[in-house]
C-alpha cells in the first residue's frame, strides 16, 4: 500500500506535503499529488495542524472526514490516470466536458465511489467495477 495502514502516518503525509509546498521545499511525486488536492480544499487547511491531525471525524459527530475526502480525490485521479476500471478516463472527460469543472466532476464521482466502497464493505465482497462505471454514466 502506498500510504500504509496507520491513520496517524497517513494524516501526517497530508500535513507534511502541504508544509513542504507552502515552504517551497522539493516534493516527491506523491507529495505533489497530495499537496495539489490539499491546495484545492482550503476549508481543510485548519485540519493539518497537530490538533486537526488527532481529530475524530465520525458520522455521529456530523463531520466530514477531510482526510478521507482528499484520499478519494487521489483515488479518482489514480483511476483516471491508469484508466482502471477500463473506460473511466473517457467517462471522466465526458463529465468534465458537460460540467466544465474538473473539481466538481471529481466531487460527483467521489460520491459514487464512496457508495460503491461502502456497499463492498457491507457485503464483504470486492467492489463491482461494472456497477461503479454504470453509476458514473448516470451522472
Amino acid at each position: 500500500m502506498i500510504f500504509g495502514q496507520n491513520r496517524d502516518q497517513l494524516r501526517r503525509m497530508y500535513a507534511d506535503a502541504w508544509q513542504k509546498l507552502t515552504s517551497g521545499a522539493v516534493l516527491t511525486p506523491l507529495e505533489t499529488q497530495i499537496a495539489a488536492v490539499v491546495e484545492e480544499h482550503p476549508e481543510y487547511h485548519r485540519h493539518l495542524g497537530e490538533d486537526g491531525l488527532k481529530e475524530e471525524f465520525t458520522p455521529e459527530r456530523g463531520k466530514t472526514n477531510p482526510f478521507l475526502h482528499m484520499g478519494l480525490h487521489l483515488a479518482i485521479r489514480e483511476q483516471v490516470a491508469t484508466n482502471r476500471p477500463a473506460g473511466i478516463a473517457a467517462l471522466f472527460q465526458g463529465l468534465i466536458d458537460k460540467s466544465g469543472d474538473r473539481l466538481e466532476t471529481e466531487h460527483r464521482m467521489i460520491d459514487v465511489l464512496a457508495e460503491v466502497m461502502w456497499e463492498s464493505q457491507r457485503s464483504n465482497t470486492p467492489p463491482d467495477e461494472q456497477a461503479y462505471l454504470e453509476r458514473l454514466r448516470t451522472l
